[in-house]
């Protein structure tokens, strides 16, 4: 049933000078202002596609579709944009309230956090090892992991320096990560970045073998541990890694046992 015999006019047709109108223009989309946070989110999304050597601020720009002149209103510089990207990466994480019972547990779990935070995205390991923390942002982190520190026991000159020998393991053992996933993503079949070391199994073969020829006499421990000197896993070998710097600060403790 029509609009019509429904008691309801249908529409006139389009007059003439209406088909000859152009047509209304569409309402262009507003652009986004240009705020730090956008900067950064950018910043990150270069850094992720090129790495860390391909980060620039016209790069940056370019992935915003702005100058690069529109970025100095925002960060004074390519060092003070790493700066901003760093401290980003601590948004939404707390240190807990120091608890000598659970001291090396309360620094695994900082460990981890810091290890899942710069594989996050590539390059951080190298941004954080150039990064000193003593802002005004990051010094209550500092702060809560040496309050851990100091609580559980240990002598104040130890404490002042294991902050810094765990942010370095870990910063070292994820570049390393980082590094050995860049070059699997390099090779013609693209690798396995899932991989601690992507080539490491095709390596491993070959290392055992090797071991295993070399002289009882002169490499006796070579050839014990070629097994175990090998693997797969980067969780595992970073929790080792881990295990044996609790284990350390742990002989410290004055008249306590070893809480690792």
């Amino acid at each position: 049933m029509s609009d019509a015999a429904a008691g309801n006019p249908a529409p006139p047709p389009p007059s003439p000078w209406e088909r000859e109108r152009p047509a209304r223009p569409q309402p262009t989309a507003q652009r986004t202002p240009l705020s730090r946070e956008r900067i950064v989110e950018a910043a990150f999304r270069v850094l992720d596609r090129q790495g860390l050597d391909g980060l620039s601020m016209r790069q940056v720009a370019a992935e915003l579709g702005v100058t690069v002149s529109a970025l100095y209103a925002y960060v004074s510089s390519k060092d003070d944009l790493l700066e901003l990207m760093y401290t980003r990466l601590f948004d939404g994480f707390t240190m807990p309230e120091p608890d000598p019972g659970r001291w090396s547990e309360q620094v695994r779990d900082y460990a981890r956090a810091g290890r899942e935070r710069l594989r996050s995205h590539r390059d951080v390991a190298r941004i954080s090892m150039a990064h000193v923390p003593f802002t005004a942002e990051l010094l209550p982190h500092v702060e809560g992991l040496l309050a851990i520190f100091r609580t559980a026991g240990l002598p104040d000159r130890i404490a002042a320096e294991a902050g810094d020998l765990i942010s370095t393991f870990i910063d070292g053992f994820v570049l390393e990560e980082g590094m050995w996933q860049d070059r699997a993503a390099a090779r013609p079949d693209g690798g396995d970045s899932s991989l601690a070391r992507p080539d490491w199994r095709e390596m491993a073969g070959e290392m055992q073998n090797y071991f295993a020829s070399l002289p009882q006499a002169d490499f006796p421990h070579l050839r014990a541990l070629a097994d175990v000197m090998v693997s797969d896993s980067s969780d595992e070998r970073f929790e080792i890694g881990l295990e044996i710097i609790l284990r350390g600060l742990a002989s410290y403790l004055p008249d306590k046992a070893p809480d690792a």
